[in-house]
């Protein structure tokens, strides 16, 4: 996505404090300026993206992926939930995955919400997670959330059988864009669940459904689920529904999902993080976590939390981290702290910016994640 320059607007609404984009921002300067951008920011998905949402085909590069849409209820703009439920199929014929995603837009009904099911770019296995998904669907959340009111904090990702598939991967790899998930008699494969520490995640799988043995394998993800929130109590929220006599269809009892999903909204400012970066598809952000090209690395991973103005690095196989920082996370006015395992790496004050708002904004096109500061800091030396 292209950045833009600063409006006159924003212009006028900051004259007289501030001579350039950069120079420091009050927290009611950053406040005021994060809606007009965010306002901006809509009206240029709208202008980018309003073809495709109409046509009901989601593009990138390409890769095209058509989508059905149905708003439930009415609630206000701004605070309308999404669901993303992915159909079945997989390596099938393209008549039977059409089929399956007949099936799929009626599958569940949300009391309240934009209800999307979208029709898998290509007829294989893996269609549900493979490259290039992660664009196409941030693309529908962005033309959801500017022309149909959706919250960015109430998403929702499930998927029945191949769709499953797609929930074990994509709900990890894309955790901080989702409120909760709900896996339905998929395949877990080889994914990790580390990153569904903040991500409140549900199990469906037929005690009958042998076939790739996925109710055996969907189970012993349960149990590890178990052992995370063990070590974690505050962390990795989940259920696990093994259905007694129920093979891969079953008969319904998983549209309990959507009322469990909805009880639960995205927090984009978890106190603690635990980041596995993907195998297939490496991302520069989570949370409010970032590096560089450079730290990019399949299987990477981070741990990290704050409190008040602390932050601690339990771990990094990272050795530069980057900070991204708000005022609903801490005290920007005060020092800022870093703890790397126990030992204080910095004490820095940082500076709210106009620039850095509008560039985080745009690099993530999420409106929580709009940072108005951010704070880097690098590993000590001995840690390689």
């Amino acid at each position: 996505m292209r950045t833009i320059g600063i409006t006159l607007t924003l212009l006028v609404f900051l004259s007289g404090t501030l001579q350039a984009n950069n120079q420091k921002l009050t927290r009611q300067q950053a406040e005021q300026a994060k809606v007009q951008l965010v306002e901006q920011w809509k009206q240029e998905m709208r202008d980018q993206l309003r073809s495709d949402y109409r046509a009901l085909v989601m593009h990138h590069d390409t890769i095209s992926m058509p989508i059905w849409r149905y708003i439930y209820g009415n609630a206000p703009l701004g605070e309308r939930s999404m669901f993303i439920s992915m159909h079945g199929g997989g390596g099938s014929p393209h008549w039977l995955n059409d089929q399956q995603w007949d099936n799929q837009k009626h599958l569940y009904i949300p009391p309240e919400g934009l209800y999307v099911a979208p029709r898998a770019p290509w007829d294989e296995w893996n269609m549900w997670f493979k490259p290039g998904i992660d664009e196409l669907f941030r693309n529908l959340i962005h033309a959801a959330v500017a022309f149909d009111g959706v919250n960015p904090n109430r998403i929702y990702l499930t998927g029945y059988s191949a769709g499953g598939d797609g929930t074990w991967r994509m709900a990890p790899r894309m955790a901080d864009t989702w409120a909760a998930a709900s896996m339905m008699a998929g395949h877990p494969g080889d994914v990790s669940l580390l990153n569904l520490r903040n991500l409140p995640f549900m199990i469906w799988v037929g005690e009958l459904d042998s076939a790739y043995d996925r109710n055996k394998l969907d189970a012993q993800r349960g149990v590890e689920l178990d052992e995370l929130q063990r070590a974690d109590p505050e962390g990795y929220i989940h259920e696990t529904h093994v259905m007694k006599g129920m093979g891969h269809w079953m008969l319904r009892a998983d549209t309990a999902a959507i009322a469990w999903m909805m009880k639960h909204t995205r927090n984009p400012y978890p106190q603690k993080i635990v980041w596995r970066q993907d195998n297939e598809v490496l991302v520069n952000d989570f949370y409010w976590l970032h590096i560089s090209n450079l730290e990019l690395g399949k299987g990477k991973t981070v741990v990290v939390s704050r409190k008040g103005n602390d932050i601690y690095i339990e771990s990094s196989d990272c050795r530069e981290l980057t900070f991204l920082l708000c005022d609903e996370m801490m005290d920007l006015d005060r020092p800022i702290s870093v703890y790397y395992q126990g030992r204080l790496l910095c004490k820095k004050r940082v500076r709210r910016s106009l620039d850095h708002l509008r560039e985080t904004l745009y690099a993530r096109n999420d409106p929580a994640y709009a940072f108005p500061a951010s704070l880097t800091v690098v590993m000590p030396t001995q840690h390689h």
